[in-house]
């Protein structure tokens, strides 16, 4: 995909080259007067800036227990990944320019200068189709950054609390002059799943499956899910995981994947609907390039033998000890998209706690008969909705590693009492991040506070 024209990327570089260099992109003040995109074409090349739309958040994967790291790898660390490995309270140490909050706010102007630009453009029978398809992909990306931005900076959400607690500022236009203000949690959602229920009656409704960094309806569907699922408002999110599956449904069948490669999975693999990764500042899961993040040893051994994830998720560093592989994005640093995978599990899981034990099994198993050796798998069976949920919640955490994912579960799980506890041990010193800990909220960067003085910063103590 041809990532944007020599134009409209300078452009582009220097608006952002003014708000990049000493402060955060909320904090400098670039005039959309310099931004000349005008026509359909032009704003197609804006959403397909894959340097700066397809990068989510990265402190949430380094604070979760998917892995561990020796005491001298993390002394080496960034020290903004320092300290979110062992949930420092003060996570930057007074440094500014986080980009696991820039990228997603400028990922959020690119969207809002395209919904305004296309406003000026009338709509005709012969650019319909395309301008509707720019205007739902501008929404779901907006909506993909604000839901990226609330899983780090904002508290987990609590539908008791939610119309009180601070969410995030929700910037609805590319007039970067506009104050941030700091929406309700409530509010946060409300806008989230407003621009995605939109999106989904604009966008595609085929999967580009040569373009993935493009969204569709499925996509719009199966991140709908993945929102409900986080707001622990589960028959929405069994709702539309379904609808996303209706339209797409394809797995991968592991056994035609080569355990030895490198790269194991295509970037174009059939389960794929929609490709994001995490940002490439990661020092600690850049997958193949750092074999000092070990893989946590309780993860690691839930994996049978005959369970083709193992291999195909991890390989043996020089000292036998797992590290994970690239993933469905086919680049050092992990795959955040949507995928049909997760849609199975969502599915799933959410049968299960409305005690439809016989469907929710049904997906499950669906799933893993796609993930173990051909001929060794046996379909898992439960006695009780309980015992359904705690298995598929243990294939969901071995089916979505490295996926952006386990600290949005972490946060909800603990939500509904599953107390579960984090644990590091660096030179002798042990590290614990209790459930519903308010470091499950990370603060906001001191640039965004000192720039936005009226702005509520996070407590983390």
């Amino acid at each position: 995909m041809k990532i944007c024209s020599s134009w409209v990327f300078l452009v582009l570089l220097t608006v952002f080259s003014l708000c990049g260099c000493n402060k955060s992109f909320l904090d400098k003040l670039p005039s959309t007067a310099l931004v000349v995109p005008s026509t359909l074409a032009d704003y197609q090349q804006l959403l397909d800036n894959t340097l700066v739309m397809t990068g989510t958040p990265l402190l949430g994967e380094v604070s979760a227990d998917n892995f561990y790291l020796p005491y001298n790898t993390w002394q080496a660390l960034d020290s903004r990944e320092r300290n979110a490995y062992v949930w420092a309270a003060d996570l930057y140490g007074g440094q500014g320019q986080v980009d696991d909050w820039d990228i997603p706010y400028q990922q959020v102007f690119y969207a809002n200068v395209v919904l305004e630009g296309l406003a000026a453009i009338p709509v005709t029978p012969a650019n319909r189709q395309q301008w509707e398809s720019e205007q739902g992909s501008a929404l779901f990306l907006r909506a993909y950054a604000f839901y990226n931005v609330a899983q780090l900076f904002a508290p987990p959400y609590d539908s008791a609390t939610a119309a009180a607690d601070p969410g995030i500022p929700l910037r609805l236009h590319a007039n970067v002059t506009d104050p941030s203000i700091r929406a309700s949690v409530a509010a946060t959602y409300e806008q989230i799943t407003r621009d995605l229920r939109l999106a989904r009656t604009l966008l595609p409704a085929a999967i580009p499956t040569l373009n993935l960094n493009r969204p569709s309806q499925p996509a719009a569907l199966a991140l709908l899910a993945r929102v409900y699922l986080s707001l622990r408002a589960y028959d929405l999110a069994g709702h539309y995981a379904d609808s996303a599956l209706q339209c797409y449904d394809s797995l991968i069948d592991y056994n035609t994947l080569d355990p030895q490669g490198r790269f194991p999975f295509s970037k174009l693999n059939a389960e794929t609907i929609y490709q994001s990764n995490i940002v490439g500042y990661t020092q600690c899961l850049a997958a193949i390039a750092y074999p000092n993040t070990i893989i946590d040893s309780t993860l690691y051994g839930a994996y049978s033998p005959q369970d083709l994830r193992r291999a195909l998720f991890y390989q043996l560093n020089a000292n036998g000890l797992p590290n994970m592989k690239p993933g469905y994005a086919e680049l050092v640093w992990p795959f955040t998209g949507l995928a049909t995978d997760e849609l199975f599990l969502t599915r799933a899981e959410c049968a299960a706690r409305a005690g439809r034990v016989s469907d929710a099994l049904g997906d499950l198993n669906t799933l893993l008969q796609h993930r173990y050796a051909s001929g060794t798998f046996t379909p898992v069976t439960a006695a009780s909705p309980q015992q359904a949920l705690d298995t598929i919640l243990d294939e969901r955490r071995k089916e979505l590693p490295f996926r952006g994912l386990r600290w949005t579960d972490l946060r909800r799980l603990n939500k509904e009492g599953r107390s579960i506890t984090l644990f590091r041990q660096l030179n002798g010193v042990l590290y614990q991040l209790q459930p519903n800990s308010p470091l499950y909220t990370l603060p906001i960067p001191p640039d965004v506070i000192n720039f936005n003085p009226n702005m509520k910063q996070n407590q983390r103590e």
